[in-house]
């Protein structure tokens, strides 16, 4: 049987008519953007953050370069930040002019290894950005403990990680900034582009709203260079309607991962995915790690049976064409590892028995 990566309908259709009616209220109100619907969605969303302010934004990239904005971060400065990861991280870095700084990441989780960050800073260094990776929450503490000592900023990349917790603390609000992303494969997805900025600063909380309407305030008086990084007032109420569903979808995913767990964990060649104890996992991706250079024949196993898969992600940032003259300050053998073995499964929640089944069945096939 076939077997999707991600089934959106199965998520939304049973929402139809909550989300209808939600966009004819929108449409109704005339007031496509910001306004009452966003401000709603935004309070609550930052309290599932653990934080006393959030900004809609129009994408979880956005988000990134938001908060880098609201920080001052430009020219000439330097922002730490893990290899292993999607592009974004590092793009808003060097789309503002700072050099992103690559840090080699934690074999057991995929999120940046704190070790690894203190011999990159320099007198250019002005923030560290941690991913939380694939759901998990990065090993917080020292990476906290370490910023204060130099005197730099946290932006918590939680663009996977929306609900997930590190030592019983929402991620997202520990550091300076947190930023969330809504793309629909999220745990909490917009149907649409979608992001937030969360923050406990009052301060930095106005100036991320500057920064997200042209740097503008009043109307038409504008005392920065900010952009348009508006969230629509349509994807808000959208995912209002989803939001209270939350815990829910994750649970799902966390059973199936579960499934998995049980059934993969002692097979040659696979190394399944590990939570640490002082952190939960929100199980945006289920990602093993296959060895001995057999994860593409693992893929095409998969796929030959119609079972999809993914690979997140297979060049490590620091290898990538448009960072060519950003020569890696220190050795990266981790992020280059799991480039070459990491493979995603799906997990989304609405699968079945039948097709988790399925998916097993085919790896313990491939291992035997």
């Amino acid at each position: 049987m076939r077997v999707p990566l991600l089934d959106l309908q199965r998520q939304n259709l049973p929402l139809e008519g909550d989300l209808l009616e939600a966009f004819r209220r929108v449409v109704r109100s005339g007031q496509f953007i910001l306004g009452p619907e966003v401000e709603r969605f935004e309070a609550d969303a930052a309290a599932i953050a653990g934080a006393r302010y959030g900004i809609g934004v129009s994408s979880g990239t956005d988000a990134i370069l938001v908060a880098l904005m609201a920080l001052g971060i430009g020219p000439g400065d330097e922002v730490i930040c893990p290899s292993f990861t999607f592009f974004a991280t590092a793009g808003c870095i060097a789309r503002l002019g700072a050099k992103p700084v690559f840090a080699d990441s934690c074999a057991a989780c995929f999120n940046i290894d704190p070790e690894r960050i203190e011999p990159l800073i320099t007198p250019r260094t002005k923030a560290i950005i941690p991913v939380h990776l694939f759901g998990q929450a990065a090993d917080m503490e020292p990476i906290l403990a370490l910023a204060r000592r130099h005197g730099l900023a946290v932006i918590e990349d939680a663009a996977q990680a929306f609900g997930a917790e590190y030592r019983g603390k929402p991620v997202g609000a520990l550091g300076e900034f947190g930023t969330v992303s809504f793309f629909p494969t999220k745990n909490l997805g917009a149907l649409g582009e979608a992001g937030l900025v969360v923050t406990n600063d009052a301060k930095l909380a106005d100036r991320a709203r500057l920064m997200r309407n042209h740097g503008m305030e009043p109307r038409y008086y504008h005392s920065a260079i900010g952009g348009n990084f508006r969230i629509d007032a349509v994807q808000a109420a959208l995912l209002a309607v989803k939001l209270p569903h939350l815990a829910e979808y994750t649970a799902g995913r966390q059973r199936n991962a579960c499934f998995y767990q049980r059934a993969l964990a002692a097979l040659p060649g696979i190394v399944t995915p590990s939570t640490h104890p002082d952190r939960n996992h929100i199980i945006n991706q289920y990602t093993l790690r296959v060895a001995n250079g057999r994860r593409d024949a693992l893929r095409q196993h998969l796929g030959a049976r119609g079972i999809a898969s993914e690979i997140y992600y297979p060049v490590p940032l620091h290898k990538q064409e448009c960072f060519r003259e950003i020569a890696p300050t220190a050795p990266l053998p981790v992020a280059e590892a799991l480039a070459e073995e990491a493979l995603s499964l799906p997990v989304f929640p609405e699968m079945t028995e039948v097709e988790q089944r399925t998916v097993v069945d085919a790896v313990i096939e491939f291992a035997a």
